[in-house]
């Protein structure tokens, strides 16, 4: 294959399109759904490049360490670029968030947590426990599912719709409590709340005694969000207000779009 069909798109290709570029991607994707590494005849039958041609752009991306070659099978997986990217910028975030976390701790009395998503469930990245001695929380690397909680639906909103069919349809939306919505229709119309709102509610939904407020975090391409969460007892719906507003404002500093957010520490706060 000559460079010039490597790089030019046809005329069925959306228009700006790269060939090459759509190579790449359809590998990446090739790799990413595999669980046991792809041959490079699998590799050159999805791309519907000769082996030789697929070989190159493998050997490219090795030498990246975008793709890593297993010596013994012979056969492509992932590599460990896209790890250390994807840790650095959830560090990163972490980081950024942890004082936010304690500030919010240390002015509403209650446990708030960092969540992500990973996969088809939310991840707490990091959690800052309530100093009383009955609280509600979870301990940090805990996975929840996205439907019947708040920082799941935080995340959820703002996600495409056809991504959380997907995942609701692999995970499930099993019926947790008495108030954990079980219904695709009735959480869509959850969702849509959420984005009016600008905050996710549990009410009950994840463990009945318990009740969690989230806010999603702006400006970063990680589906992220921040929560307080309490005993249902100690957090009145009364209080939901304003300690939304406080959420969020402290998930708008944590990654601001002009610059380095400033901690809840810096001059001016």
């Amino acid at each position: 294959m000559t460079r010039a069909e490597d790089t030019t798109a046809d005329e069925s290709a959306p228009a700006y399109s790269v060939r090459a570029v759509e190579r790449v991607c359809s590998i990446l994707n090739l790799l990413q759904g595999a669980v046991d590494g792809v041959s490079l005849g699998e590799v050159a039958t999805a791309t519907e490049l000769p082996k030789s041609s697929a070989f190159r752009y493998l050997w490219t991306l090795e030498t990246h360490r975008y793709v890593e070659r297993d010596p013994e099978t012979g056969t492509y997986r992932l590599g460990l670029g896209f790890v250390g990217m994807q840790s650095r910028q959830l560090e990163m975030l972490r980081q950024r968030a942890h004082p936010w976390l304690e500030k919010l701790r240390d002015d509403l009395k209650e446990t708030t947590n960092l969540g992500v998503l990973d996969g088809d469930a939310v991840i707490y990245l990091d959690i800052v426990e309530s100093r009383r001695g009955v609280r509600l929380a979870a301990r940090r690397g805990d996975r929840d599912p996205l439907h019947s909680t708040a920082l799941g639906k935080a995340i959820a909103a703002n996600l495409p719709e056809s991504r959380v069919r997907e995942i609701l349809q692999r995970a499930g939306t099993p019926r947790l409590t008495p108030n954990t919505i079980d219904r695709l229709d009735d959480y869509f119309a959850e969702l849509t709340r959420v984005r009016r709102l600008g905050y996710a509610m549990d009410n009950g939904e994840n463990e009945i005694d318990g009740r969690c407020l989230a806010v999603p975090i702006p400006h970063t391409r990680i589906p992220a969000a921040l929560s307080l969460s309490a005993p249902a007892s100690r957090f009145p719906l009364q209080e939901v207000d304003r300690f939304a507003q406080a959420l969020a404002a402290a998930a708008a500093s944590i990654t601001r779009p002009s610059g380095t957010p400033e901690g809840p520490d810096s001059p001016g706060e």
